[in-house]
């Protein structure tokens, strides 16, 4: 049955579409342009554009990539138009950046600003809410830079390329707080059955608490809490 099917197939349709195997060679001319192309207009952008990618370089670069990608193999798409294209995404970006450079304001509105996530070993929650990151997520990043727990953390800022920037506490003030660690927040408490520091699994201010009731916490109100850790970073 499926020998059948094999021979029956139109493997040029499969192959080519509606294109004859001549446009195979066109294919190869037309990608190479476009290649130049893309190069020629990455250099024009500069590294910053490249090595950096805010929101708006990013619009620039995906547009630059579709602009760039249909006239490869697409036979209805003009070269010339494609470069055109290009021509005013540029011009655009350029036009842009030198207002960039001008106005904070208009920079701020375009590019976005740097964010304050963690101040002093806790979560900044209004800035943290607003950037939307999940708890999960945010405490990869941390581990990936060797960031056991939060009192560990001076100041956390998410900058405007997506990078995060974390400034430590040296050793000795390195203090008590949220552990970061995969599952430490999976068994949260709101009764305190041993006197200990304790870290709110919301916001991740720390507390001594003493046994009994954990009651809320004095930065957010939520009441369920965590064994705090206060291990150094091992570099």
């Amino acid at each position: 049955m499926i020998s059948i099917f094999l021979l029956k197939l139109d493997w040029k349709e499969l192959l080519m579409g509606h294109e004859d195997w001549s446009f195979i060679l066109e294919i190869i001319l037309r990608t190479a342009i476009m290649f130049l192309t893309i190069i020629i207009g990455l250099r024009v952008l500069g590294k910053r554009g490249v090595k950096q990618l805010s929101i708006f370089e990013l619009v620039v670069i995906i547009g630059l990539g579709s602009a760039a990608g249909d006239p490869m193999f697409n036979k209805d798409v003009g070269i010339i138009s494609s470069i055109i294209v290009f021509i005013v995404i540029i011009l655009l970006y350029s036009i842009v950046t030198f207002y960039i450079g001008r106005n904070k304001k208009f920079e701020n509105l375009v590019e976005g600003k740097s964010v304050c996530l963690i101040e002093n070993g806790v979560f900044s929650i209004k800035n943290f809410k607003k950037e939307n990151l999940g708890s999960d997520e945010f405490f990869s990043e941390l581990r990936l830079k060797g960031i056991s727990q939060l009192g560990q953390v001076e100041m956390a800022i998410e900058e405007i390329s997506g990078d995060i920037s974390v400034f430590y506490l040296e050793d000795k003030e390195v203090k008590y707080g949220l552990p970061t660690m995969p599952g430490s927040l999976d068994h949260p408490i709101k009764y305190i059955n041993q006197e200990g520091y304790y870290s709110c699994t919301f916001c991740g201010n720390t507390e001594l608490k003493n046994s009994g009731n954990a009651g809320k916490c004095k930065n957010c109100e939520k009441e369920n809490w965590v064994p705090s850790s206060n291990k150094k970073r091992v570099s």
